[in-house]
């Protein structure tokens, strides 16, 4: 079922499936806990996702609030983001073998693999009741050093996990942004045969 806020803001076709209309990316969270056996179930969604001979190039590094590793992740952020991560249950920085690991051969799909790795977990979030919010907004070269990524990875993206929380605990600002964003029409996205403009 779509969530009525959704109806509100999105149009989609009738017979997408409801999960794929109700996934967006809300700052606002409320600090709930979540329990690892609800986080690793956002991580096994990932885990089968399809891949380039099943290379399986994502990994994910976590750390849940208040842990003795939130900081490390939570000091990646540029500050605009620290003022709304500070309420989610989890960060997680993705990353990406940029090489096949049978071969160890330029893998060109990685990122696309990864991409859906990560469209897995955040179907799985919104089925499971989980907001998820996917960002650049960090210092990828501080995440690499500081988590240790070896160099045959490559630092693609950051998440904030948790429950929804209420838009008036946000900034005026925020609170503004703090809708479900539409899309393109299709006409925009699709050509037939060739590309066009």
């Amino acid at each position: 079922m779509i969530d009525p806020e959704i109806q509100k803001a999105r149009k989609a076709a009738d017979g997408i499936h409801p999960d794929i209309i109700n996934r967006w990316s809300p700052r606002s969270f409320s600090g709930q806990e979540i329990s690892d056996k609800e986080l690793f179930l956002l991580f096994e969604a990932a885990r089968w996702a399809p891949s380039s001979f099943n290379n399986q190039p994502w990994r994910f590094i976590y750390a849940k609030k208040n842990s003795k590793h939130w900081n490390l992740l939570f000091d990646l952020l540029v500050d605009f983001n620290k003022q709304w991560c500070a309420n989610a249950s989890v960060l997680v920085v993705i990353v990406s073998r940029k090489t096949f690991e049978h071969n160890d051969k330029p893998s060109p799909t990685h990122q696309f693999d990864t991409g859906s790795a990560w469209e897995n977990l955040a179907i799985q979030a919104i089925s499971s009741g989980f907001a998820t919010h996917a960002m650049q907004g960090f210092d990828y070269d501080k995440a690499k050093k500081d988590l240790e990524v070896p160099d045959e990875y490559e630092v693609v993206a950051m998440i904030a996990i948790g429950k929804k929380g209420e838009k008036e605990k946000l900034s005026a600002e925020l609170q503004q942004r703090e809708v479900p964003s539409d899309r393109k029409p299709l006409d925009e996205i699709i050509m037939e045969g060739k590309f066009r403009k």
